[in-house]
């Protein structure tokens, strides 16, 4: 039961600025190195120091992981992700919820969808980096003339452009069930470049509804963004799309032992439109109920999402 004795508040009041002050670190250490940009802004730091972010020594700053994306474009990524979770909290003080799933995620400002899209392009890398090489086959896949990946809410297609330009042989299949992101993502696509881009095609349609049958190697599967019916229907007609010995990789998250974030996750899962049982645990029984199975995990960043992959089974020889 909450001690009522104690007033959380405060506590509450500090943790956006919290949040404000790690946000602002990870924006500035994108164009300077870190220890410099932690000596220059004492104050902010102070703060990072009172949230157990970095410890001052007399050699400099010991850091969180957290505070050291791999590289300056995954750092530009999760700035952009960070700054969208604030944003959709600010939104959600201010307006009424709506029912209806697609309605939740249509009102959020396009500067929310480009922001939580562009923040794709860090998954985009780390499946393309990370997970591609790790799965059997997949690699020599999607090198042939002729690979396809489809792209499940693609939004603006940032996670799109990233595929497409580490697999120069493949084409991608953006859906999306938004036409206000599948317009923003014009204006992405024209940044890409004309080799990308011309590889890349979006489609407004409900990933419940495609039946194309052993049309792609590999399909990326946002789960926390679907609805819990929108996910049942979705997994088997994915199931079939794939070709035999393809992959699914599946955005998770891991599930949470702390009442608070068990209900901060449930609620934002509501807000975008998802459902809140789309932990790594959850996800790995779907996929095998809807016939994919040699399931694998990867880690992210450190308290963040858990790509799942999982594959159709080859044919037999």
């Amino acid at each position: 039961m909450p001690d009522f004795d104690t007033d959380p508040t405060q506590l509450l009041e500090s943790a956006p600025w919290a949040l404000a002050a790690m946000i602002g670190t990870l924006r500035d250490a994108t164009a300077a190195p870190l220890q410099n940009v932690l000596a220059t802004n004492p104050e902010r730091t102070a703060v990072l120091e009172a949230a157990g972010l970095v410890r001052r020594g007399a050699g400099g700053f010991t850091v969180h992981p957290v505070l050291e994306p791999a590289d300056p474009a995954t750092g530009r990524s999760v700035v952009a992700a960070r700054l969208s979770g604030l944003r959709q909290a600010l939104d959600a003080a201010e307006s009424e919820q709506i029912p209806g799933a697609e309605q939740r995620w249509a009102q959020q400002s396009d500067e929310v969808l480009l922001n939580q899209g562009r923040a794709s392009a860090a998954t985009g890398r780390a499946i393309a980096g990370r997970v591609v090489p790790a799965l059997p086959g997949l690699p020599e896949r999607l090198a042939r003339a002729g690979a396809r990946i489809l792209d499940v809410g693609t939004g603006v297609a940032a996670l799109a452009v990233v595929l497409a330009t580490e697999f120069p042989a493949a084409e991608v299949v953006g859906v999306d069930v938004l036409q206000r992101a599948l317009d923003l993502a014009k204006a992405e696509l024209e940044q890409a470049g004309p080799e990308a881009a011309a590889r890349i095609a979006v489609r407004l349609q409900d990933v419940g509804d495609i039946s194309e049958q052993n049309a792609y190697d590999l399909v990326w599967l946002p789960i926390p963004f679907l609805s819990g019916p929108a996910l049942t229907a979705a997994l088997p007609r994915l199931h079939t799309a794939l070709r035999p010995g393809g992959w699914l990789v599946a955005g998770t998250h891991q599930a949470f032992s702390d009442p608070l974030r068990q209900a901060v996750a449930a609620w934002t899962g509501y807000l975008n439109g998802g459902n809140s049982a789309s932990d790594t645990d959850r996800a790995a029984e779907a996929l095998r109920t809807a016939g994919f199975g040699d399931d694998r995990r990867f880690p992210t960043v450190p308290g963040g999402p858990i790509l799942l992959a999982a594959r159709k089974s080859p044919d037999p020889e």
